[in-house]
């Protein structure tokens, strides 16, 4: 049996870290959690669980990851957010494992859930490589959709999911919406890339449509209609955010110019 270091970033989870904890408690050799200053009980509950706690405020979530990673005493390290737990199957299939030397990491299913209910289409359906070796694998150093960069090696695949907790509520669903489109305005803003009233407008309505239809979301019941127009919200802040940012940056820059006139 291969030893595994889970890292966690955490940042206010109170609600779902004790879940997420307790599915891999049989199959950590050491849990690392990276806090990013949380106000709640996630430190008291990390503690409980005798994970190595590491207070790291950090808004980029991948470096707050890579961060993780350094700390881990072991080559094979399994990358969890706090809301995803390891089922039973998977924990079973991890224990199984005998990596090749070439291997650089494992691809896992998820199964995603909306309102306490299984998603299964309109993009809900994927694979995250999320069981790497560390010598081999680094995060994207990004402030959100960070992913993992495969160094050196080979990826295989695993069979069985990690159960993903994303959108338990339609309040957290939109807190969790609306500061993931801030962050990507200014991730976009960084990569210079502009906005426009095409993106502002038309890209939430293609979003919805590409989720909903194009992608099937409507197989999994008119109950995730409220997660699709989320996306489509989301998507729609992050280019509305993005022209008021690069609409401030302008007019800032013009007024420096004028007092310099």
């Amino acid at each position: 049996m291969i030893k595994i270091s889970v890292v966690i970033i955490t940042k206010n989870a109170g609600q779902t870290l004790a879940k997420t904890l307790e599915s891999v408690r049989s199959l950590a050799d050491e849990i690392i959690v990276v806090d990013d200053n949380s106000t709640d009980s996630t430190r008291d509950i990390a503690q409980k669980f005798c994970a190595k706690i590491f207070v790291y405020p950090e808004r980029n979530l991948g470096r707050k990851k890579n961060f993780g990673i350094e700390k881990a005493k072991n080559t094979w390290v399994l990358c969890l957010d706090a809301d995803e737990v390891i089922s039973e199957e998977l924990k079973k299939e991890i224990l199984s494992l005998d990596p090749k030397p070439s291997l650089a990491g494992w691809l896992i299913p998820y199964q995603n859930h909306f309102l306490g209910r299984k998603v299964n289409f309109g993009g809900e359906n994927y694979a995250k490589i999320r069981l790497i070796n560390k010598n081999f694998c680094r995060f994207e150093e990004l402030l959100v959709h960070e992913k993992v960069v495969v160094l050196k090696g080979k990826i295989a695949k695993l069979n069985q999911k990690i159960y993903h907790y994303s959108y338990r509520g339609l309040d957290q669903m939109l807190k969790k919406f609306t500061d993931y489109a801030l962050r990507e305005a200014e991730q976009k803003d960084q990569k210079g890339e502009k906005s426009s009233l095409r993106k502002i407008f038309l890209y939430p309505l293609h979003m919805f449509w590409a989720r909903f239809m194009e992608d099937k979301g409507y197989r999994d019941g008119i109950f995730r209609v409220p997660l699709d127009l989320g996306f489509a919200y989301m998507e729609f802040l992050t280019y509305f955010w993005l022209f008021v940012t690069q609409f401030l940056k302008k007019n800032k820059k013009h007024d420096r110019d004028k007092f310099k006139n």
